[in-house]
């Protein structure tokens, strides 16, 4: 068999927060990376635009700058509206997490997470469909197969590693036979972009946690946010998990205007003129819904692997998180020879992702669940919006911010859960 050339010593497929993140730490570490993407940038992401601190965490490991002179607009913690009661929650002081989040459109987030990695080494190359893996003789993936600009043509990519970050679509996993699992959450989300004076400077993300229609004041499902962007626009949209009897049955988009009619006419949403742009959906793959995450010479990351955080919809830091945890195992695999060495070290991978998030995970899979069921959800706001410590545990547990040593006593309970609940 002759001998094939690699083009990298990694390919990333996707070069959205995960891939990008992947990328930088890779080339960071001296490794050859090759970051292909299918559009051009900037581009259009349908996503909530709202950064927690577990999100910001990342963004200073990639060193990128997050203060305001750099165009991010900072936010002080949760807002969440439900029960007649409007609670402000400030992000927790914690020594492993920033105590502020962040907001910043996708259309250059992504853009910039891209330039990050460029800047550290890795080969971006933009109008790149890859369309499937290329395969040696006993089925592991040494490559890919692209098209690549608007004539599409055809071209392959070689390398001993590939990483799919390549969405929620998964084009890469599925054609390697890693369908999504349908015991698994996933929700559906829907945004819109809204000129607003008023709200688009909100030092908090925004959450509803009861949607109602004007007029008859009936409860809508799902779940909404506001959050402004700074710049004169908010993001507003919802979500509809899989455990609601609504889930598949509803026009998501009528949805999302009956609950804004139903705002105050001064923030501008209900008034169909100060629109930007359609509304646009989108699934959010939840709870590790494609496994393994490693098989075969392919690792995946973000959406492509299903990493969502079942509890609050967040995808991006957990897309970021299992980059950086994928660049640094793929780092130890490739200083050994290939063979059986190198794939006990890839496995490593699969088995720390499930360590970090298995549990918490599992524990989302409950939560989402029981919010599927109105009567539940109705006596947990009533009863618990009130108080503002409970909240604040809800708050640390949701967004999944915990000092995993020393801590507070609501840390301590919340690792001790996420540790006896068998992962998934």
């Amino acid at each position: 068999m002759t001998a094939v050339e690699n083009d990298a010593d990694v390919i990333v497929v996707g070069a959205g927060p995960g891939g990008s993140a992947t990328a930088y730490h890779l080339a960071q570490h001296g490794v050859r990376v090759l970051l292909l993407e299918k559009t051009e940038f900037p581009r259009e992401k349908v996503c909530g635009d709202g950064l927690t601190p577990r999100a910001v965490r990342q963004l200073i490991r990639m060193g990128v700058d997050t203060s305001p002179e750099a165009g991010w607009l900072h936010n002080r913690g949760l807002r969440v509206i439900g029960g007649g009661v409007r609670l402000e929650l400030d992000w927790p002081d914690l020594a492993s997490f920033p105590n502020y989040g962040l907001v910043r459109s996708r259309m250059d987030f992504d853009d910039l997470l891209a330039r990050q990695a460029v800047s550290a080494g890795a080969t971006l190359r933009t109008s790149v469909n890859v369309t499937g893996p290329v395969l040696d003789g006993d089925g592991r993936v040494i490559g890919v197969q692209a098209e690549e600009g608007r004539d599409k043509v055809p071209a392959t990519f070689h390398a001993p590693l590939v990483v799919a970050a390549d969405g929620v679509s998964g084009r890469l996993p599925l054609a390697l036979g890693l369908a999504k699992r349908e015991d698994r959450p996933i929700g559906v989300a829907v945004r819109r972009y809204y000129r607003s004076e008023v709200r688009h400077d909100d030092d908090y993300l925004e959450s509803w946690l009861e949607l109602r229609a004007k007029g008859s004041g009936e409860l809508l499902p799902g779940y909404g946010w506001i959050f402004g962007l700074g710049d004169g626009r908010v993001n507003v949209g919802l979500g509809i998990l899989n455990s609601s009897s609504a889930f598949g049955k509803t026009n998501y988009r009528r949805l999302l205007t009956d609950w804004l009619a139903n705002t105050p006419p001064e923030w501008g949403m209900a008034d169909e003129a100060n629109a930007e742009g359609s509304i646009l959906g989108a699934a959010l793959p939840m709870g590790f819904n494609r496994v393994p995450h490693y098989t075969r010479g392919v690792m995946l990351v973000g959406d492509s692997g299903g990493m969502v955080n079942p509890f609050n919809g967040e995808g991006i830091a957990y897309a970021m998180e299992s980059g950086e945890l994928a660049a640094e195992v793929a780092v130890q695999a490739l200083a050994r020879p290939a063979g059986a060495e190198r794939e006990r070290a890839l496995l490593a991978y699969p088995q720390e992702l499930k360590t970090r998030f298995g549990g918490y995970y599992r524990l989302g899979g409950i939560f989402v669940k029981l919010i599927g069921r109105p009567e539940i959800m109705r006596v947990a706001t009533k009863h618990g919006m009130p108080h503002p410590m409970l909240m604040r545990f809800v708050l640390k547990l949701l967004a999944n911010l915990t000092d995993p040593r020393g801590g507070d006593a609501m840390d301590r309970v919340i690792n001790a859960m996420t540790r006896v609940a068998p992962a998934v």
